[in-house]
């Protein structure tokens, strides 16, 4: 038996009304979906612990079946696992993103525009973050690249401190969301003194592109040990994705992490690559288990775009979702298939919220036949519910 895990970052939503009352995972054309939902199981999987905040490092540990609650200790010091960063028990690992901030007000007045930087690319921002380095680096304060707007401050004998999510303020102003830590703050804002004016970002102007004018710090946490994934379920796991994040829990968890060329964790990343990839590793590599993680979602859910991240979903189902049932099935090989979000990322808030998420689970050995479709609204009224979240995989893995 093989299985795969297909998440679609930030996928679920609530009703919105240019989509007539559908969410967009309702209104999103989704034919693979559906026809696994008609032969599976759906229902409602809860993964965020109460208490705990919404993120994608919460949601996937318990989606992977790690309780947030043990097993969490910051969302950066995950990344940091990610990039090969050596953190020692007494340092702490802040995210660190670059991001865009209004130009015409004092630093503390200014508002943040975009948390992506439109989504720089790992090039531009690898220039940007040295330009920051030569100023603010010392021994106490380190600075990492990770990939696109993503990247790694370790604090050594640092605090953890409270931070505030860049996406959880968009279009807010700054004043009250930067950090009471005078250091941190003090290099938030010189980093946008270095940053405002830099070549990059007058060329970033120039083809319309958002200035990544400011360095943004929260995530803060100490380094994280997980149980190894293999020990705790007997599964040769592979983990592809293009988020640090999630290729951290992978390291972190013992599994082998599979760079796609072309996945960028964008719209426009490569979705062909990582189904082809998954299929790879259970049929040809001698794994049981592949776990795709797609982040184009929840970026479209924090841009607030509608019509893209309606077509985000349709790209998972035709370009993801299709083509790794596809290759399954032409196996012959007995598989089983779970389709959810981490949480939802809904367009009216452009964050994350702590909502139950659907799930779809399909097995080849045993089809079924109803007439369920894939989506919030038919997950909750097929009766089913899995809590706490970190369940979900030892159910997934129940024969």
């Amino acid at each position: 038996m093989k299985y795969v895990v297909i998440l679609g970052d930030g996928m679920a939503d609530e009703p919105i009304e240019s989509l007539g009352g559908r969410t967009p995972l309702e209104a999103a054309d989704t034919p693979a979906m559906d026809a696994l939902a008609a032969a599976g199981e759906i229902g409602l999987v809860h993964t965020i612990p109460e208490g705990m905040k919404p993120g994608s490092d919460t949601a996937n540990l318990s989606v992977m079946g790690y309780d947030p609650k043990k097993y969490y200790t910051g969302r950066s010091p995950l990344e940091a696992l990610s990039i090969g960063v050596p953190m020692k028990d007494t340092d702490v690992a802040l995210r660190c993103n670059i991001v865009t901030l209004s130009e015409d007000e004092p630093y503390e007045k200014k508002t943040i525009l975009d948390h992506s930087a439109d989504e720089i690319s790992t090039e531009e921002a690898a220039v940007l973050l040295e330009a920051v380095k030569q100023e603010l680096e010392s021994e106490s304060y380190r600075f990492y690249v990770g990939t696109s707007y993503r990247h790694c401050l370790i604090w050594e004998q640092g605090q953890v401190v409270e931070l505030t999510p860049p996406h959880d303020v968009l279009g807010q102003v700054i004043e009250t969301h930067l950090p009471e830590d005078p250091v941190l703050r003090r290099m938030q804002e010189r980093s946008y003194d270095i940053l405002a004016n830099h070549p990059i970002n007058l060329e970033r102007k120039a083809r319309g592109l958002n200035s990544a004018n400011s360095l943004w710090f929260w995530g803060a946490g100490t380094k994280p040990i997980l149980t190894s994934f293999e020990e705790k379920y007997h599964k040769r796991g592979v983990m592809i994705s293009a988020v640090d994040l999630l290729k951290g829990i992978a390291v972190g968890a013992g599994m082998e992490n599979i760079c796609v060329e072309g996945a960028n964790g964008g719209l426009d990343t490569n979705y062909e690559g990582k189904a082809q990839a998954a299929v790879d590793a259970v049929l040809n590599r001698g794994y049981d288990f592949a776990y795709i993680h797609v982040e184009a979602p929840d970026e479209m859910g924090h841009q607030g775009s509608v019509e893209r991240k309606v077509r985000a979903i349709e790209y998972l189902d035709s370009r993801v979702i299709r083509l790794v049932k596809e290759g399954l099935d032409a196996s012959g090989q007995d598989y089983r298939l779970l389709v959810l979000p981490d949480h939802p990322t809904p367009i009216q808030v452009r964050t994350h919220t702590s909502a139950p998420v659907p799930y779809l689970l399909y097995d080849s050995q045993k089809p079924q036949k109803n007439t369920w479709k894939y989506n919030e609204k038919e997950a909750k009224d097929s009766g089913n519910d899995i809590a706490p979240g970190c369940e979900m995989m030892e159910y997934f893995f129940r024969q």
